[in-house]
């Protein structure tokens, strides 16, 4: 944590001015919040398809009015070329956490969460090196290690995609890796593994496991486990997120950085154990 925090002081002395795409998500809104305590100049963009402008008042509510000041919401969508080139003027670091995720959306939609995936991707990238910004950070997947059996992972292990989801996933690290080599951007991907927290929404087809089985359970109903309930996962929680994100856009950039990197809580969870702890 002590390199955070120094991060932290440091952007409190030296204010930047940050562009969260995605922002009325879960993810989005709580980098925003974050961002605005340590007294950063933060413009969200959101075209509001999974996201809510809820999350964005929630994020507002918990800081200063003084700092609220300093948040700019723009709604569009990174599919359009020109509001991505808008949304990156002067704007010093990039967060693009904006795109369709879930694996069964993907599978009903392949089209759209390519749209949104890739093509939006490449159109956040590539305003950004246009802008002149000193980082883009962006969302990865645990996705993309597919058919990798090995565990516990490690950066080097990705295997073959198992739906279109991972599929532009790995396609954002491919694009990640040439854009850097070819335009000198300064950009890492981070892999997020099973993130819950505050904001995460746990209603409609693609909820996760956590926030749904908690909403199933204020209201007195069964949790459905799944076969024999042995199924592991990493679970994050959204704050390790955040610091990930700040930390990956504020380290002193080097040559041999990995084109991605886990962020994950580093220890597996059963579906049994989960809902033994959440019960409680």
């Amino acid at each position: 944590m002590s390199k955070y925090n120094d991060v932290k002081n440091e952007l409190l002395v030296n204010p930047q001015k940050w562009l969260v795409t995605g922002a009325a998500g879960f993810i989005g809104s709580n980098l925003v919040e974050v961002l605005l305590g340590l007294n950063q100049i933060v413009i969200g963009l959101d075209n509001y398809s999974t996201g809510y402008k809820l999350n964005i008042e929630r994020a507002l509510a918990g800081v200063t009015a003084d700092q609220q000041k300093n948040f700019t919401m723009f709604e569009g969508d990174i599919r359009d070329f020109d509001t991505c080139i808008n949304a990156c003027k002067g704007v010093d670091y990039v967060l693009n956490e904006a795109a369709l995720g879930s694996v069964p959306r993907s599978v009903k939609d392949p089209i759209s969460s390519n749209a949104n995936n890739v093509d939006g991707f490449i159109n956040m990238a590539l305003a950004g090196r246009d802008a002149g910004i000193k980082r883009f950070v962006y969302a990865s997947s645990s996705s993309v290690y597919g058919d990798s059996i090995v565990s516990p992972k490690g950066e080097e292990d990705v295997g073959n995609p198992l739906s279109p989801y991972a599929v532009t996933k790995k396609v954002n690290e491919l694009y990640a890796d040439v854009f850097s080599k070819l335009y000198g951007i300064q950009i890492i991907g981070l892999r997020y593994f099973n993130v819950f927290g505050r904001r995460q929404d746990p209603n409609g087809a693609y909820a996760a496991v956590i926030p749904r089985w908690i909403s199933t359970l204020l209201k007195g109903e069964s949790c459905i486990v799944y076969g024999d309930g042995l199924t592991s996962r990493d679970f994050c929680y959204v704050q390790n997120v955040v610091q990930a994100n700040i930390l990956a856009a504020c380290t002193p950039y080097r040559d041999d950085f990995l084109v991605a990197y886990n962020v994950i809580c580093g220890d597996e969870t059963n579906l049994n154990q989960l809902y033994d702890y959440i019960r409680v």
